[in-house]
């Protein structure tokens, strides 16, 4: 029998502009700086500096434009961009009122370390570059997970499939790892991924040139691998029918390889990049001083000349179509900016309470 229920229910839901925010907080300094820019390329209403006229700014703040609409038009959608939904302004931290929290003239401000590249960083890297679906890359990313730092993955296909389903919810069959294990081998340096040593000698021997060297080594590892290991020698001769000097060429093949491929990953072969800090804590009278680094503190306002458009079109009788459409546009590059300011202003102070927080915890 079909009922009906009547059924309350509490939920909160995050909006665009909170999820923004919190990926927002989360970017290091540099990733920062590039979602900046781009930010201030799509919005032409951002600017970058100090306003000159910090009395019109706050005049603009508290200004209200939606009266320009009339009854027949339509309202301009810009509701979405409430910023006291998820900012809270009630209380002024008394971080707020130190001075030099985001100082330009800090001289640590843009201090760079130098980070090597990690062995499996490098992989995924390289992984980048092959044209894979969600659910082919999430496997293959993690394959270069499994694999350990001498380059070799030693668990078995069936293992793998389950730990997947179990930890990662990534549901897929032990075909589907074995095409993703023949991507895997696809990378530098050769052999990684391999599963045995066997394997791993065979994947570098097919990464070189053909050559009969090259052919009679890969069928001695492929097929008489286990004579190869205990130095049956002269059964290799008997097998393949070749002369010492033949067989001496091939097995100085298979004496080049590497059989430690994650080995390889040597501090001279690592990229390095730049990794700017974030905060910076000095011992000042045996006391700890935190700084926010000063590239997380941008001084950006609203176009001035934007702010003049929205006062000329308020002001201006003509309520035509294109008109209106003007107006939504701009009111809308206007909020998103005003969004975007106060979005960095709560990104710096989460960064230094947090940071605080940590730093008075591990004091």
């Amino acid at each position: 029998m079909l009922k009906q229920f009547l059924n309350l229910k509490l939920s909160q839901k995050l909006s665009p502009q909170q999820i923004q925010l919190m990926k927002l907080i989360q970017l290091p300094t540099q990733a920062f700086e590039q979602r900046l820019l781009e930010e201030m390329n799509e919005n032409p209403a951002l600017e970058a500096g100090k306003e000159e006229d910090e009395y019109e700014k706050d005049e603009f703040e508290n200004e209200d434009y939606d009266d320009y609409d009339d009854a027949e038009s339509e309202r301009i959608d810009a509701e979405d961009i409430n910023i006291d939904e998820y900012l809270s302004n009630d209380e002024t931290p008394d971080y707020k009122t130190q001075a030099n929290n985001y100082s330009d003239d800090d001289e640590d401000r843009e201090t760079p370390f130098a980070a090597p590249v990690s062995f499996h960083q490098d992989l995924i890297n390289q992984l980048n570059t092959f044209i894979l679906n969600d659910e082919e890359r999430e496997i293959a990313e993690f394959l270069v997970g499994s694999i350990d730092d001498m380059g070799y993955i030693r668990r078995s296909v069936p293992d793998m499939v389950d730990d997947m389903a179990f930890t990662q919810g990534i549901y897929t069959d032990e075909k589907m790892v074995e095409k993703m294990l023949q991507v895997i081998h696809e990378l530098e340096p050769s052999g990684v991924g391999a599963r045995d040593l066997q394997e791993c000698l065979l994947l570098q021997l097919k990464h070189k040139t053909p050559t009969e060297s090259v052919a009679l080594a890969t069928d001695i590892i492929e097929n008489q691998f286990d004579a190869f290991t205990k130095k049956h020698y002269d059964k290799l001769l008997q097998k393949y029918n070749v002369s010492n000097e033949q067989l001496k060429k091939g097995i100085h093949e298979i004496e080049k390889l590497n059989p430690k491929p994650g080995g390889s990953f040597t501090g001279n072969n690592k990229v390095t990049e730049n990794v700017v800090p974030d905060f910076a804590i000095r011992i000042v009278d045996n006391e700890l001083e935190l700084t926010l680094n000063g590239r997380n503190a941008p001084s950006l306002h609203v176009s001035k000349d934007y702010q003049e458009m929205m006062q000329t079109y308020k002001d201006s009788r003509d309520k035509s179509a294109q008109q209106k459409d003007a107006v939504q546009f701009i009111k809308q590059k206007l909020d998103s900016a005003k969004w975007f300011i106060d979005a960095i202003r709560q990104r710096q102070e989460t960064l230094f309470v947090t940071m605080n927080a940590i730093m008075h915890y591990q004091e």
